[in-house]
């Protein structure tokens, strides 16, 4: 019994669990590290905050000697970020307060026009917190406080020409003069301030379509926009008006200011300019076509990014070894490479991640290894002057590290490339299939022709394959004679070179694990595995080798799948070149390459995300440059002005797609949301130059070329300043390197070049394509005319003016028009409000009473109580207010149809006038040939001068005659545009045609009259209103509540005295009828009711005689009408035509006299006279006859 320690058999100690990953700080080895994970949506700036303050507290904790030491904070990216943002849009606004007083000359009006500036980011500001947009380079990058005071620059501007342009020098205006001054200027050109932010506005409203990474990163900017253009679009409206009236000096000046003096000067070279191409249109226009087409060209060979590197200001490297490296060959590799990177002077620190932590949050395998290299500020960098060209460095530097190859990116975009498409590198070659070592080796194939491309850096094959594997493949029919089992030599393997768990020890509340395994000299060969003995039951031991062949294999190193598709990856970085190019290129190469069937390739990374982003823009600006069409069409009601102000955007894309190429930058999303805010802009001017046109095209008869000139320079100082303003105030962004640009520069690259080129190309194309257009009278292609009529109906009603309409068509213009149908329908409306809350309920009445209410001692008493009425009540009330409404209704039907008989009688007493007036000069020009036979006669001593002068006078009665009709169709005519309201052009009445129509003599049509309606309605409203006062006979009753105290001593059950104090309180539930015990007055307003109710229906019945007598009489007189009116039109007028031809020839020849002629000339126009007196009593009747069967 000799007992057998633990210690005797095997080594005892402390061991750890396998490790997966290791950190190592500079040179100095390995060292604790931990990474602190922010949550989505929280704030940056208070997450670091918070951490620096807890890092404080731990660090007093901490043992001696034990340090703690951020090796990677976004605080100072965010900083240094949102201090290039601060500082951009300081000298942003610097810039655009010193063009303001530069274009306006006067000091006063610049600061009223850069007050809106801060105004304006307050109320964004305040926007941005309700809306929760965080303030970052992304929300605040775009902000341009050139764009925020364009509508105050166009008010504050058209005041001081106003103000200017006045002739009194010296002259003091009064406050109230002032007032007016700054209305009539503003309200000039608010139109134009107005319309012009609107489209800034509408522009950035399809940005907030974008979806997807690009829509997180651009949302946020279109919303800030937003908020700041809405907070300056109100400002325009309201402040800037005010302010400049206040402000502004009211001492009028004759001077020119220096503005003045060198604004003049360059309004003469313009007008010069201008005045020499105006006459060369064809020229102008084919140059500006010849320009786009040049940019278009230019833009195709531009390449594309998805955006540009934001410098982050260190250096991340995603470093790897070949493929089943151990831990400690990766940390020994590693710290290699970071002995030759501290050779940099540029490096302050450099930290290795490697593998994967205890708590794996970030899996990777051991090979892989993230080196982060915090660098120092650029300005103390010798090695190098770009970042690029240090990676370069560095890239080459790491090299000489045998097996290690990394490539350079920055920390936080390494992180986003790995969450977005899998791989920590710029792009990523996919490539499909089902066979691993297929696809390994067209991978490999794919990583030489990649290597092959300028730009292409950093290349990287994934490993599926070439994992070293020790395979162990065992003998069942051995194992099976040496009595042994599968999980028998299993269970031994595991636990000789895994561990395995043979119990537990306890320390206090700790735990730990007791694991068995061998020796690490006894796991480290394969001779080893192979000598591992196995003991049977029977105690026979056996080598591993003769139960299993055992050998060194590659075997899979991972699979990775997507869509549930193998794949495999070979990924890249791209510097020096923009991504579009190199993939291009990579496509080219790779063409040649023949995959098997089923296998096909796909480039994802920044790549992908510009395709798709391109894919979202190509949706979104299509839909700006429709909605800038469209604010186009509404400011000016002509698709033909909106059409040339848009040729201002192909104009803009010149200049934004020039200067992109001459600063060497690839298209980007960012470039492309500064074309969409760009196409916003560019039409500013186009509005504010077609609006002074037009205004001198009403006021001036000048002619067209010389109405342009003098428009576009009077508006050249509004058109360069806004422009100027616009685009200078994103210089800083353009020209800043400090952190945080590089997002910024093409968005302010593409609106400077775009609204220079706009600007320039603008102040000639456009007025010459408008004077070319007015000259010809362009007519609009049909098919677009339609289509915007049929977007635009109700603008086409303030467009369509007609001088003369059919009778029916001026009736419906009444019926629309007429302020006495206004009243009738405003008195329904107030009906229909009354009958929407129909039930009246009595007030509630509350109270508090305090006293002696109950005792000696002061109670208190709180009560409330309702009364209410039965619910038919409430039905027969809601009854009578629909029967209120049904007689206004009534009403308004029987006023319009008295209003259109009165209206129809106007007409035809206009169209009997016109008629009269056309008899009149008829005669009046056959007067006129028989006064010259006359004069010959007497000339000639056939007749004497009474017979003459009988003539003359009979002809100055006809003229005289016509004067008087003359005066009264024009009464007419006012009064009947009095109806229509009409203040423009007036309105006349066109010829009806005579139609004769069989009437119908049968009275039921009749019973639709509105009178009878009206009277239908009177009668149910007097019922409703007798049953509604016989509900007030009915009990009315009311429900209350009351509590109280009752202080003093009770008795509640009748034995033992209890005292009750103020606290205690009791309640009391009441229930009351209210009798109609006194009802004699409500019973007489009934009687009353039913009296007219009686006389209502006596009423109605007279108003049917009335109408049948009416309708009766009307019809046989229309009837009789009908026949003279045929008898005029077949025989009468064919009469006096003839009768007078013959008298006029009969006495140019002598063969009547004066007399006979006169009664032959007088009866013939007592015929066609007649004629018209019966064509205007048929009119008169036929309108009657309608009136009378006016339908409801």
């Amino acid at each position: 019994g000799t007992p057998v320690y633990v210690r005797d058999v095997a080594n005892v100690r402390i061991g750890s669990p396998i490790r997966y990953g290791a950190l190592t700080f500079r040179d100095q080895g390995e060292v604790s590290g931990a990474v602190v994970l922010m949550l989505k949506g929280e704030n940056a700036s208070k997450v670091i905050k918070g951490i620096e303050d807890r890092m404080e507290q731990i660090k007093k904790t901490l043992p001696e000697g034990v340090e703690v030491e951020t090796f990677l904070d976004r605080k100072k990216m965010v900083g240094r970020t949102l201090h290039t943002v601060q500082t951009n849009l300081l000298e942003g606004a610097l810039i655009v307060l010193l063009i303001l007083v530069l274009f306006l000359g006067n000091l006063r009006a610049g600061l009223i026009v850069a007050s809106v500036i801060p105004l304006a980011m307050l109320f964004a500001v305040a926007m941005m917190n309700l809306f929760g947009v965080s303030g970052n380079l992304m929300s605040l990058g775009a902000l341009d406080f050139g764009l925020i005071v364009d509508g105050a620059v166009i008010i504050v501007e058209a005041v001081l020409h106003r103000l200017h342009g006045n002739k009194h020098e010296g002259l003091l205006l009064r406050q109230h003069q002032m007032d007016d001054t700054v209305e009539q200027s503003a309200g000039r050109m608010m139109g134009a301030a107005v319309f012009g932010q609107i489209i800034i506005l509408i522009v950035y409203i399809p940005i907030l379509s974008l979806t997807g990474i690009e829509g997180k990163m651009f949302k946020p900017m279109a919303q800030t926009v937003a908020f700041a253009l809405v907070g300056a679009f109100i400002l325009s409206l309201t402040y800037v008006p005010m302010m400049t009236s206040f402000v502004l000096s009211k001492k009028l000046s004759g001077h020119d200011s220096f503005a003045d003096k060198w604004m003049n000067a360059l309004q003469a070279s313009f007008k010069n300019a201008l005045s020499r191409l105006i006459y060369h249109p064809k020229k102008i226009v084919l140059s500006a076509i010849v320009l786009f087409a040049v940019a278009i060209m230019i833009a195709s060979k531009l390449g594309g990014e998805f955006i540009p590197e934001l410098e982050e200001g260190d250096f991340a490297i995603d470093a790897r070894l070949m493929t089943g490296a151990s831990l400690n060959e990766t940390i020994e590799s590693t710290q290699k490479a970071v002995a030759e990177l501290q050779k940099f002077p540029e490096v302050l620190n450099v930290v290795t991640r490697i593998g994967s932590s205890e708590i794996p949050t970030d899996p990777m395998p051991i090979e892989m290894t993230d080196i982060i290299i915090n660098l120092k500020d650029k300005k103390e960098w010798t090695s190098a002057e770009s970042y690029d060209e240090l990676a370069n460095k560095m890239s080459e530097a790491i090299g000489k590290v045998p097996g290690l190859t990394g490539g350079f990116q920055y920390p936080v975009q390494m992180r986003f490339n790995e969450l977005i498409a899998g791989a920590k590198q710029d792009v990523v070659c996919k490539i499909f299939g089902e066979n691993l070592d297929t696809l390994a080796n067209y991978a490999e194939k794919f990583s030489n022709i990649i290597k092959q491309v300028p730009g292409a850096k950093d290349v990287f094959a994934e490993r599926v394959t070439g994992l070293p594997q020790i395979v162990i493949r065992y003998k069942k029919n051995a194992i099976a004679a040496y009595g042994l089992n599968i999980n028998d030599v299993n269970r031994i393997l595991r636990a000789s070179f895994a561990g395995e768990s043979a119990g537990k020890i306890y320390e206090n509340e700790r735990k730990f694990d007791l694991v068995v395994r061998l020796s690490g000299d006894r796991r480290n060969d394969l001779e080893d595995l192979r000598a591992l003995m196995l003991t049977n039951a029977d105690g026979v031991t056996v080598p591993l080798e003769q139960l299993a062949d055992i050998s060194i294999e590659d075997g899979p190193n991972q699979v990775q799948r997507e869509d549930a598709k193998r794949r495999i990856t070979i990924a890249f970085n791209v510097r020096d070149r923009d991504v579009q190019s190199v993939v291009e290129d990579v496509r080219k190469k790779a063409e040649k390459i023949q995959l098997p069937a089923g296998y096909y390739v796909k480039y994802g990374g920044q790549f992908e995300n510009l395709v798709e982003a391109k894919d979202r823009l190509s949706i979104a600006v299509p839909i700006a440059l429709f909605l800038i069409l469209l604010i186009l069409y509404f400011s000016f009601g002509s698709l033909r002005y909106g059409l040339l102000i848009y040729t201002a955007i192909p104009l803009s894309a010149i200049g934004g797609i020039i200067l992109l190429w001459a600063r060497d930058m690839p298209f980007s999303i960012s470039a492309g949301i500064g074309f969409i805010a760009l196409f916003g802009v560019a039409v500013l001017n186009g509005i504010v130059l077609i609006n002074e046109f037009n205004r001198l095209k009403k006021e001036t008869d000048m002619d067209i070329h010389d109405l342009v000139i003098k428009g576009t320079v009077t508006r050249l100082r509004p058109v360069l300043m806004t422009a100027a303003v616009a685009s200078l105030g994103f210089l800083p962004m353009a020209l800043s390197t400090s952190s945080g640009a590089e997002v910024q520069r093409p968005l302010a690259t593409v609106v400077i070049g775009g609204l220079i080129s706009a600007t320039f190309l603008t102040l000639f194309v456009l007025p010459v394509l408008f004077a070319w257009v007015e000259k010809r009278k362009l007519i609009v292609p049909k098919a677009a005319t339609m289509l915007i009529i049929g977007l635009f109906c109700s603008q086409l009603g303030f467009t369509q003016q007609t001088n003369s309409l059919s009778v029916d068509s001026i009736i419906s213009l009444v019926d629309s028009k007429s302020l006495l149908l206004n009243i009738s329908e405003k008195n329904t409306e107030a009906y229909r409000s009354l009958r929407s809350r129909p039930v009246e309920i009595p007030k509630t009445n509350v109270g508090i009473e305090y006293g002696n209410i109950n005792s000696a001692f002061n109670d208190t008493r709180l009560f409330f109580n309702q009364g209410f009425q039965l619910p038919f009540v409430y039905k027969n009330q809601q009854r009578l207010y629909d029967q209120n409404i049904n007689v206004s209704i009534s009403q308004s039907n029987l006023t319009k149809a008295e209003l259109n008989w009165r209206v129809r009688q106007i007409c035809y007493n206009i169209l009997d006038l016109d008629r009269r007036d056309k008899i009149l000069t008829e005669v009046e020009m056959n007067f006129a040939e028989w006064s010259r036979v006359a004069t010959i006669q007497k000339d000639q001593g056939e007749i004497n001068a009474s017979v003459l002068n009988a003539i003359k006078v009979q002809s100055a009665q006809q003229s005289m005659q016509k004067q008087l009709l003359s005066a009264e169709r024009d009464g007419l005519i006012t009064e009947l545009n009095a109806y229509l309201r009409n203040t423009e052009s007036s309105i006349v009445p066109s010829p009806d045609s005579i139609i004769l129509t069989s009437m119908n003599s049968k009275f039921t049509e009749l019973l639709s009259h509105p009178f009878l309606e009206l009277s239908d309605a009177l009668i149910a409203q007097r019922k409703a209103y007798i049953k509604t006062e016989k509900n007030k006979l009915s009990p009315d009753f009311n429900l209350g509540y009351s509590n109280l105290s009752i202080i003093g001593w009770q008795t509640p059950d009748g034995l033992t005295q209890k005292y009750y104090g103020a606290g205690t309180r009791f309640g009391i539930y009441q229930f009351g009828l209210g009798l109609p015990i006194f009802s004699g007055a409500t019973k007489a307003r009934i009687n009353a009711a039913k009296i007219g109710l009686e006389i209502a229906e006596l009423d109605r019945n007279l108003r049917i005689d009335q109408l049948n007598t009416q309708y009766t009489k009307l019809l046989n007189m229309y009837k009789q009408q009908k026949e003279i009116y045929n008898y005029y039109e077949k025989i009468g007028l064919k009469m006096a035509d003839e009768m007078i031809s013959q008298a006029g020839v009969r006495f140019k020849n002598g063969d009547i006299a004066f007399a006979e002629w006169a009664l032959l000339v007088n009866q013939s126009l007592q015929i066609k006279i007649a004629h018209a007196d019966i064509i205007k009593s048929l009119q008169y009747s036929l309108a009657e006859l309608k009136y009378l069967t006016e339908k409801k």
